[in-house]
């Protein structure tokens, strides 16, 4: 938590993986997020934001999207400004899905799969993957209002067999 009366305010995720070996197909992992409503905050998702997305009043973007995981630092970014979200939303899940070709690939099978999520220069948790090696997508995060209205942050590291389409629908159960 930022601060003990505010909570947190705008965070970044972070993802990052080496590219396929030369002749394999490339790997293609994505950085999803669904927001809940305060009224059902384990419920179906209000919205998702996902690659080729943005929320609809702009308070979660996807920064950068890698197809590859080619290029420098981390290949995905994403952020999320809680403050500036709308009191109607509760709780705020963020996963991680690998976009399946012709095999199917578990988290295990990508090199050297990093996930980051800071507030500022705040590190607040990260994650090499390895405890959800076998799975094809996985939830990391999860972000809630407490009582006065403030953001939480929750570490969770949860995998899931299926492909980001299913893993949207899941992702948000109770944890």
């Amino acid at each position: 938590m930022s601060s003990v009366n505010k909570g947190i305010s705008k965070v970044e995720i972070g993802l990052k993986w080496d590219p396929s070996p030369a002749g394999e197909p490339p790997n293609d992992l994505d950085i999803i997020t669904a927001t809940y409503a305060t009224d059902a905050p384990y419920g179906s998702p209000v919205y998702l934001v996902h690659f080729d997305s943005r929320s609809p009043d702009g308070t979660i973007t996807l920064n950068r999207d890698s197809r590859t995981g080619q290029g420098f630092g981390f290949d995905e970014v994403m952020t999320l400004e809680l403050d500036r979200l709308s009191s109607t939303y509760s709780r705020v899940v963020v996963g991680v899905a690998i976009q399946q070709q012709e095999e199917q690939r578990v988290f295990g099978d990508i090199a050297n799969t990093m996930v980051r999520i800071r507030e500022g220069h705040t590190d607040l948790a990260q994650s090499d993957l390895g405890d959800v090696s076998r799975s094809t997508a996985a939830v990391i995060a999860e972000f809630a209002r407490d009582e006065s209205g403030a953001w939480l942050f929750r570490e969770v590291l949860r995998g899931f067999d299926a492909d980001p389409t299913s893993f949207a629908a899941l992702m948000g159960s109770e944890l």
